[in-house]
């Protein structure tokens, strides 16, 4: 097969700029690559952000959309010797939404036993990422308090979960028809957005905007953490005279892909820990809201106008 279907973003005009094409060129894998057979893509706020050209290091369009999938390995790049052809993998890479897809083969995860490819998705994106905000960043320790913003999107309810395996007290804000599937993770807590938390020693942040303002005030002085890893409602600056003289705490940033870059050991023992965390039952597979891949454009903008929880799935 030379060409296949896929989602190409037209322009900076947002999900309504995304169209379904049937004559997209199957990519060939690279060295060090492999190509996946797509059985089921991930959506995330980031797809969003690139179709209005607001990502920091983002495609140009036109470009084949989407940067998460799991799949069936077809074929191998130069010099690749795992995984193999036939086995199902979970990762990342460049044009995801597409019946085809390249991607490196050091980042390709094997879909765990017993799971589906789309039970898989967010395997990485979401789970490592919400593992990287709570222990080697965010340092917690069992018998502090998080608070989780946007806590029922797909690395939200797992930041709930693990914060809960790990011995926290977990308060959760989501917009008021998502309480109950926050609850349903096991936060001790949920809440709107901007309602008052009190001091908590860690707060993990991906909304920006007022709700980043309310993350910096509920942070204990001192010792208080945020973990900043999205910017989904908008930028908002922190200043030198901020952290001298009103918020006296810590602000992390996280972006995964910049930590499997320059931190290979750190993202080598995540992985070793949610191994850990999938043999004992709480990492679990997904339950994601699946979408056939020409309603792409649908589910990018249900994300964008936050009426989804958890996570979004396309089927090529």
């Amino acid at each position: 097969m030379t060409s296949m279907r896929a989602l190409r973003q037209n322009s900076t005009n947002g999900p309504e700029d995304l169209h379904l094409i049937t004559d997209a060129s199957v990519p060939a894998p690279g060295p060090g690559e492999i190509l996946l057979k797509v059985t089921a893509a991930g959506v995330n706020f980031a797809d969003v952000m690139q179709t209005r050209g607001t990502y920091e290091g983002g495609p140009e369009a036109p470009y084949v959309a989407g940067f998460e999938a799991a799949g069936e390995v077809v074929a191998l790049g130069e010099g690749v010797t795992t995984p193999a052809v036939g086995d199902h993998v979970v990762g990342t890479g460049g044009g995801a939404f597409a019946e085809y897809m390249v991607m490196s083969a050091s980042g390709a995860v094997p879909v765990p036993g017993g799971w589906s490819d789309e039970q898989a998705i967010g395997l990485i994106l979401n789970w490592v990422t919400a593992l990287a905000a709570l222990k080697p960043l965010g340092r917690l320790a069992a018998g502090e308090t998080v608070l989780v913003q946007a806590a029922a999107g797909g690395v939200g309810q797992a930041v709930v979960r693990l914060a809960k395996h790990y011995g926290a007290t977990v308060i959760g804000a989501a917009s008021p028809g998502k309480h109950d599937s926050v609850r349903a993770q096991g936060a001790d807590r949920v809440i709107a957005y901007g309602e008052e938390t009190g001091e908590v020693d860690l707060v993990l942040e991906s909304v920006g905007g007022a709700a980043f303002s309310a993350g910096l005030a509920a942070a204990k002085r001192v010792t208080g953490r945020v973990v900043v890893y999205g910017v989904a409602g908008g930028e908002v600056a922190i200043t030198n005279r901020d952290l001298n003289f009103r918020h006296q705490i810590h602000v992390i940033g996280l972006h995964l892909g910049v930590l499997i870059e320059h931190a290979p050991a750190i993202f080598a023992e995540l992985m070793d820990e949610l191994r850990a965390l999938i043999a004992a039952g709480v990492c679990v597979p997904g339950t994601p809201t699946v979408y056939d891949l020409a309603d792409g454009p649908k589910a990018l903008a249900e994300l964008e106008a936050r009426a989804t929880s958890g996570k979004l799935v396309l089927r090529p």
